[in-house]
C-alpha cells in the first residue's frame, strides 16, 4: 500500500464523508447520559447514519487475525484504551467514554473521528479524569498544528509526545493515526510519539488521523479474550481523541468539523472554520 493523494474531487468526497461522521456525534451528544447502555447508543448510532445515507466501517470489520467487529462503533470506557464493543451495561456519573465513529459515503469514501464524554457533566466526574480528557483533547490539537506541507510525520509524533508527557501522562505506543480515503486505513500510519525531522514528508493532497491515546498511569496496555477491547495494564483511565486532517498547499484543513464539535483550544489561532453543510 502507498500515500494516495487526493485530488479536488476526492477532497470534495472526503469533506462531505467526514462532515457526516461528526454529525453523527453531534446527535449522540445529548443522549449519552448516565443510566444509557453503550448497546443503546450503537443502535441510535446505526439508525442515524441510515437516514444520512451512510453505513459503519466498523460492523463486521476483520483484519486479518481479528473476529469480525459487532458494533456499528466503538464505545472505550474508562480504562479501556480503544476498540470496546457496544454492550448492555449502563453507564454511570463519573464514567468518561470515548465514542469513535467511521462512515461511509455512497461514493466510497471513508469519515473517521471520536469524541471524549464526561458521564454526570464535569461535576461527576474526577479531577484526573477532566484533565485527562482535556489534556489529550489539547495534544491531539498540538498535533494538528503542526500540520504543513514539508515537515514530517516525527513532528507530529513529537508535539503530541512532548505536551502528553510534560503534564504527567503517558502515550500508547501500540496504536496510532492513519491515513484515510476510499480504503479505511491507509498509508501513512500516524506515530503520536517520535522524533522531530523523521518518518514521511507531507504533501499537499494527503488525508490522514490524528488519534492519540493517552493514559493517566503507565503506557502498557493489554488485549481482552473477545479480540479486540484493548485496556491500560496497570487499570488506569485512558483517553482519546480524533480529527482526520488534509494537508493543504499552506496549512492543514480539519476534515471532522460540524455544527457541533468542541471548539479548538486557545493556543489554535485562526480557529479553524466548522464544516458547510
Amino acid at each position: 500500500m502507498s500515500i494516495t493523494y487526493k485530488d479536488a474531487a476526492g477532497i470534495a468526497g472526503m469533506r462531505t464523508a467526514c462532515r457526516l461522521a461528526s454529525e453523527v456525534l453531534d446527535y449522540l451528544t445529548p443522549l449519552i447520559q448516565p443510566g444509557v447502555t453503550t448497546l443503546e447508543i450503537d443502535r441510535l448510532a446505526a439508525e442515524y447514519m441510515k437516514q444520512q445515507g451512510t453505513v459503519s466501517a466498523t460492523i463486521g470489520y476483520q483484519p486479518s487475525g481479528y473476529p469480525p467487529y459487532p458494533g456499528h462503533l466503538c464505545t472505550s470506557i474508562n480504562q479501556v484504551v480503544c476498540h470496546g464493543i457496544p454492550n448492555e451495561k449502563a453507564l454511570k456519573k463519573g464514567d468518561i467514554l470515548n465514542v469513535d465513529v467511521t462512515v461511509i459515503t455512497p461514493e466510497g469514501w471513508y469519515g473517521d473521528n471520536s469524541r471524549m464524554y464526561l458521564i454526570g457533566g464535569e461535576a461527576a466526574c474526577s479531577v484526573q479524569a477532566r484533565r485527562l480528557c482535556q489534556v489529550t483533547f489539547e495534544a491531539m490539537w498540538k498535533g494538528i498544528v503542526m500540520v504543513r506541507p514539508g515537515i514530517r510525520l516525527g513532528d507530529i509524533g513529537h508535539a503530541i509526545q512532548t505536551y502528553a508527557e510534560g503534564n504527567g501522562f503517558s502515550v500508547v505506543r501500540e496504536f496510532c493515526g492513519h491515513g484515510i480515503g476510499q480504503r479505511f486505513h491507509e498509508d501513512p500510519q500516524v506515530l503520536h510519539y517520535g522524533r522531530p525531522g523523521t518518518l514521511e514528508e507531507l504533501r499537499p493532497g494527503m488525508t490522514f488521523t490524528i488519534e492519540p491515546m493517552i493514559n493517566a498511569g503507565k503506557r502498557d496496555i493489554k488485549e481482552m479474550g473477545d479480540g479486540w477491547t484493548i485496556v491500560t495494564r496497570d487499570r488506569s483511565l485512558s483517553a482519546q481523541w480524533e480529527h482526520t486532517v488534509l494537508v493543504t498547499e499552506t496549512g492543514y484543513e480539519v476534515l471532522t468539523l460540524s455544527a457541533g464539535s468542541p471548539a479548538a483550544p486557545a493556543f489554535v489561532t485562526p480557529p479553524p472554520a466548522a464544516a458547510l453543510a
